[in-house]
């Protein structure tokens, strides 16, 4: 099959949603397919050793996350399938509506919806959402939900539709594998007696549903010596966390490792006791949850729609009430005072990774729709 990914980001700009792309147009080259990725041109774009080709269109202006590419409404053609992975502003409808004007079949990956707390977002998303993303998923011969557990709480009325398909995210648990914690450690300059907190997330307005701020104050909570919190992550509000940090007193426990490439991620997930996930907003699944379990490293997230799928609770981590700043430091406090059983957690947890969440079985499931689609 001939098949273009469309995506708004992708590496070297390690997120969520071109990640994923990232990984499903490597699972279906390796499965013999011609696969293009379609993507903004970015700075640095930077050389990315692949199995498949990456087209990155000019951007006339950019929104955020969201660039408007005009020439690919002349490149979506010559495809099998194409394949959207939603949100992209600009570019959903673009991609929609050359699909349908080419009578090729489209595939959309809900990743999330759009959201912000901000006033004059919240309407002007709330706009887009009621128009643009129905239009996007009538449109669709297939709508895969990353979780239907998060779909159905957005779009109740999808209950029951016949193109929706569930297809998690995947990890690459060759890469992500547990390594020593004692000689991770001692390379990030800790000691085995420290207790270690990790965080991973861009560190910009966009991502700030993820809610580091709140982690940060139930870190401040928390009555143990020797607590370190860990930081993978950059942004222009850095600096604003910084300050946060220093105004609860705990600055000189927290550090920040700045951006990090994924190769360089399974020694910092190994050399942390919990790896947390304290969305309040727009989640819907949480890749660094897989990174950690994958890493036999348990996990603490927000009970978000989505997310609340990822975590088996009591098993392999804990889930909490979003936004709920004692909740979370009480979870901390209780799997950071038991590393016995915080071990055994991360055991569980790798294995329930390896058996569900493996990105060759996510590329079979996902060819599977191909066909299916394509009859």
């Amino acid at each position: 099959m001939r098949i273009a990914h469309v995506t708004a980001t992708f590496p070297p700009y390690w997120a969520g949603t071109g990640n994923v792309a990232y990984h499903n147009a490597r699972v279906l080259a390796e499965r013999g397919h011609e696969v293009t990725v379609f993507t903004a041109q970015t700075s640095p774009n930077g050389a990315l050793a692949a199995p498949f080709s990456v087209e990155r269109l000019a951007v006339a202006f950019r929104l955020g996350n969201a660039p408007l590419t005009p020439s690919l409404l002349t490149r979506l053609e010559g495809f099998d399938l194409i394949h959207l992975h939603y949100p992209y502003i600009f570019g959903a409808e673009m991609t929609a509506w050359r699909a349908a004007r080419g009578r090729v079949p489209l595939v959309v990956t809900y990743h999330n919806r759009l959201e912000d707390p901000s006033p004059f977002k919240r309407l002007a998303f709330g706009v887009y959402n009621r128009t643009i993303e129905g239009f996007v998923l009538r449109a669709a011969a297939r709508v895969l939900a990353v979780s239907l557990d998060h779909l159905f709480h957005v779009h109740p009325r999808l209950r029951g539709a016949s193109h929706l398909r569930e297809l998690p995210n995947g990890v690459d648990t060759h890469l992500f594998r547990p390594v020593d914690p004692t000689q991770a450690r001692a390379a990030l300059g800790l000691s085995p007696e420290d207790r270690v907190v990790l965080f991973v997330g861009a560190l910009d307005a966009a991502h700030r549903f993820k809610n580091f701020e709140g982690l940060l104050e139930a870190f401040a909570r928390l009555a143990l010596e020797r607590k370190v919190l860990l930081v993978v992550g950059d942004g222009p509000l850095r600096r604003v966390y910084e300050d946060q940090a220093r105004r609860l007193g705990v600055a000189s426990r927290v550090r920040f490792l700045g951006p990090r490439a994924p190769q360089d991620l399974p020694p910092i997930y190994s050399a942390a006791d919990v790896t947390v996930l304290p969305s309040i907003g727009v989640e819907s699944f949480g890749l660094v949850l897989l990174e950690s379990l994958a890493c036999g490293t348990p996990v603490i997230a927000s009970a978000l729609p989505g997310v609340r799928t990822v975590v088996a609770h009591g098993s392999d981590g804990y889930l909490v009430p979003p936004g709920d700043v004692p909740a979370l430091a009480r979870a901390l406090e209780e799997l950071l005072a038991d590393r016995a059983r915080a071990v055994e957690m991360g055991c569980r947890g790798r294995a329930r990774v390896e058996q569900r969440y493996a990105w060759p079985a996510i590329g079979a499931r996902l060819e599977a729709v191909y066909r299916e689609v394509l009859g």
